[in-house]
């Protein structure tokens, strides 16, 4: 940090808002700091020489262990009243590291928002130096976050609500099969409300984007779900026109 100066472009940062599906809940990938607890995305800095795309693509592969995800810029966050200075001289010290308010690391930041859809299962979390950990959080139930992350987050969740009917949301999120509920859930999460389980079910089996599989073991044959897939081409094709119907 005391010579990234010399290394990364000034006065501009990379935020990564990574998604997972687990257990029925959206989850986002955070770091726990080490000064004080709080938690903050995944983010970095962005070399001199270095694309903007694979900086935040750097960022994510570090936290996840994950190549070649669904990754894309979402927003800038550039206000003149973010405020990083608050806690930042708390992480640092920390990690031994004493920095004057002349240095690049300590100066404004703008930042840039990117969201990524990953497989829960397939992420190995890794934390950085500045973290205790690393791991997945609800985010209807985020904890007490540093800087203006919360913010980061609410607008990348705007962000999907705008591209749902556009993106392979529910593709990149779910496992190779899965019962309905589990993309209902998602759909609930991302809309921020409830919807009606048979309209749900009616609406998006109506675009013959979905393969019916077996029913999912639970024990109890009487209520298990089947099991669905994405038909792959048609879905991709539907999503070109964007699936119009509101849910």
């Amino acid at each position: 940090m005391q010579n990234g100066s010399g290394h990364f472009l000034p006065a501009v940062s990379i935020d990564n808002v990574i998604f997972g599906f687990h257990q029925n809940e959206l989850t986002v990938l955070l770091l726990q700091a080490k000064s004080n607890q709080r938690w903050m995305l995944p983010g970095g800095f962005i070399g001199k020489e270095e694309d903007l795309d694979a900086a935040a693509a750097r960022i994510l592969t570090a936290r996840t262990s994950l190549t070649n995800v669904f990754l894309q810029q979402f927003h800038v966050f550039g206000s003149a009243k973010r405020n990083r200075k608050e806690h930042l001289g708390e992480v640092l010290r920390t990690l031994g590291i004493e920095l004057t308010a002349e240095s690049w690391f300590m100066q404004r930041f703008i930042t840039i928002g990117y969201y990524a859809l990953v497989n829960y299962e397939q992420v190995i979390p890794q934390p950085d130096e500045t973290s205790l950990t690393c791991c997945w959080q609800d985010v209807r139930k985020l904890p007490l976050m540093l800087f203006d992350h919360e913010h980061i987050i609410a607008k990348a969740l705007q962000v999907l609500r705008l591209q749902l009917n556009y993106q392979p949301i529910g593709y990149t999120l779910l496992p190779k099969e899965f019962p309905l509920k589990s993309l209902q859930t998602i759909y609930e999460t991302i809309l921020g409300r409830k919807l009606d389980r048979s309209n749900f079910n009616r609406k998006l089996l109506s675009y013959g984007i979905l393969e019916k599989k077996e029913k999912h073991y639970t024990g109890a044959a009487h209520k298990a779900p089947f099991l669905y897939s994405f038909r792959e081409d048609m879905y991709f094709k539907a999503l070109e026109n964007g699936l119009e119907k509101d849910f």
